[in-house]
């Protein structure tokens, strides 16, 4: 069987390339070749002397492939790795696994796969090839835009066929840019299906929690949340909760301890690395990369306390996550203002195996951006703002009380915006205004229409309250005339159903988290009913997306574009095969996977 063939035998209309193909010049944003020249010169300087010590500590065991973090990436690599053949290890810094994508909605982007084509959606390589080319440009290769296209497909049959999980299209969720060549208002993007908990035993007590718990009683799935919002007033938002709440009922009619979104993904990845006897090594954080005579063959970590070694024959996977949670490089690399404080990436992020890589000579791109989303930060944690924003109603004005975008745009192009302009026109923190028509209606976050939210959101100065729109624009520190001015004319557009300022409702994507019983834009509903209230919005992500160089076999490169031997990286620990852009939801669990999955058909192969 070639390395790209697919492992169940399935036919795939996406054939991944019969080769792997080597590195190449492209047109990619680095973080300076000269810079990291000199720190892979540094890191082969310093690197002999601790490699020697590295070598001289407790053997924890040897592997023929070493991966490095639990998320979709980690896991998806080892369960290649141990079903090519290969004996594998999984080493998880956290007391828990699954990371990031444990705690996320698990929406996963990958065009022609099997469980989207059996839906009926109208999808084709090329047309795959050319959206995805039109949204990230030629920063990202072309060689790195086929392996992920080619490779995509395969290994979701792969991971159906050697773990518990099943997927399911979420219908209607618009690609973020269907109006590009190749894009689909109806969607790509597909999440985990209802997984019983109870196939982990007692492993299932190392799950990381989800950001945000379901209600209990309930089985809810990513696709319900925009029809959850609506339930106060539409009969299908009604219909759905009821749905969820059966399931939740026949679940525990039966003993069964449901799991969906990124709790499935985790666990039916767990399940499936528990069935091939891959041990998971929990409280074991990465130090640094054994590197001898130029190659990186183990990793050193610490485990119960002490410090010891991991061999590798064959080669190591990073797939530990971002650096969402470090101060100092999110400082080093990023725009301010920023900080950790507004992320919903996993705590452990804290950039472990870039830095290693680092040392070990890798070159680092995309280290300025992020998987960015509007944010309200709460007292206990932030909030990552999908719908409230885009239901109509709601607008978002600047320090100056002026609208700034288009409110119901992809998230991440809502952040850069924000960031673009503050230099000039501060942007960060931004309000999100509406008013009680709006609050009658929709559920925002979990707080129920209609209901007070928390005396602490208040305190916090996250929400202000206020029954005129001057009072408003008082507590929140914008002009009171300019925002008069700007609700006034949002309330204008809003009445006639176009959007000519920002454009808000012109793409299919806007309408996705709407009401459409609003008319004639399902996107835009004038403020007119006190009291209003303001929230405050801030850059937050899902994780940043910066990291490691890698080429389309996820090899680990230096900067003069040749690869570090025995290095690999997938997830957010790699620059994102995305780019600057995002193509759908689940553009960072789709590639995460697929580019973990490349790593370990690779090191089989090699």
């Amino acid at each position: 069987m070639s390395p790209s063939a697919d492992p169940v035998g399935r036919t795939d209309p996406f054939p991944a390339p019969d080769s792997f193909p080597a590195p190449g010049p492209s047109r990619r944003r680095v973080l300076g070749t000269a810079t990291g020249a000199a720190l892979a010169l540094a890191a082969g300087a310093a690197g002999s002397t601790g490699s020697a010590a590295a070598a001289d500590l407790p053997a924890l065991g040897t592997y023929d492939v070493v991966v490095v973090g639990s998320g979709a990436a980690g896991m998806t690599a080892a369960l290649t790795a141990a079903k090519r053949g290969l004996s594998c290890v999984v080493l998880e810094k956290a007391a828990t696994f699954g990371g990031s994508a444990a705690r996320s909605g698990a929406g996963i982007w990958i065009p022609g796969n099997p469980v989207i084509l059996a839906a009926g959606v109208p999808d084709t390589p090329a047309k795959a090839a050319a959206y995805l080319a039109a949204v990230v440009g030629p920063e990202v290769s072309a060689d790195r835009q086929r392996a992920f296209l080619g490779h995509g497909p395969a290994m979701i049959s792969f991971v159906m066929a050697n773990s518990p999980l099943r997927f399911r299209w979420m219908e209607g969720y618009s690609d973020y840019y269907p109006e590009l060549p190749g894009g689909l208002p109806g969607g790509r993007s597909m999440e985990p299906d209802q997984l019983d908990g109870n196939i982990l035993g007692a492993e299932l007590a190392h799950l990381n929690p989800a950001y945000m718990a379901v209600p209990a009683g309930m089985v809810v799935f990513s696709a319900d949340y925009k029809w959850l919002t609506l339930a106060a007033v539409s009969a299908k938002g009604t219909a759905v909760a009821t749905e969820c709440l059966a399931r939740g009922t026949k679940a525990a009619l039966l003993g069964q301890k449901p799991l969906t979104m990124g709790q499935s993904l985790a666990a039916g990845l767990r399940a499936g690395l528990l069935a091939a006897q891959v041990p998971v090594w929990l409280n074991t954080p990465l130090s640094d990369l054994l590197m001898e005579n130029g190659a990186v063959t183990g990793a050193v970590v610490t485990r119960n306390g002490a410090p010891g070694l991991v061999r590798a024959r064959r080669g190591v996977i990073v797939g530990s996550g971002g650096f969402e949670h470090n101060a100092a490089m999110r400082a080093e690399f990023q725009r301010q203002p920023i900080g950790t404080a507004w992320t919903v990436g996993a705590k452990e992020n804290t950039g472990d195996g870039i830095q290693a890589g680092r040392r070990a000579g890798a070159a680092l791109d995309l280290m300025d951006d992020a998987w960015w989303g509007p944010a309200v930060p709460l007292p206990d944690q932030p909030y990552f703002c999908l719908a409230e924003r885009t239901l109509p109603g709601s607008l978002l004005v600047n320090a100056a009380g002026a609208r700034f975008v288009n409110e119901a745009g992809p998230y991440s192009d809502v952040v850069h915006t924000m960031y673009d302009r503050d230099p000039t026109a501060p942007d960060i923190p931004a309000w999100l205004v509406v008013d009680q028509n709006y609050r009658n209606r929709y559920l925002f976050k979990d707080v129920a229409p209609a209901f007070a939210f928390p005396d602490s959101w208040y305190a916090s100065g996250a929400v202000y309250k206020a029954w005129t729109l001057d009072d408003l624009a008082g507590r929140v520190g914008v002009p009171a005339a300019a925002l008069r001015t700007t609700v006034s004319r949002f309330n204008s557009l809003a009445l006639s159903g176009t959007d000519t300022d920002f454009h808000r409702g012109d793409s299919a994507y806007d309408h996705y988290y709407t009401d459409p019983a609003v008319l004639p834009n399902s996107c835009l509903a004038p403020l007119w009913l006190p009291p209003f209230h303001a929230f405050r919005i801030v850059p937050g992500d899902l994780g940043t997306k910066g990291g490691l160089r890698t080429d389309a076999r996820a090899r680990v490169l230096r900067p003069d574009g040749m690869a570090i031997p025995g290095l690999y990286a997938a997830g957010n620990a790699s620059a994102a095969v995305m780019g600057h852009s995002y193509a759908g939801a689940g553009s960072t669990i789709g590639p995460a996977m697929t580019f973990g999955y490349i790593a370990a058909l690779d090191i089989a192969a090699t």
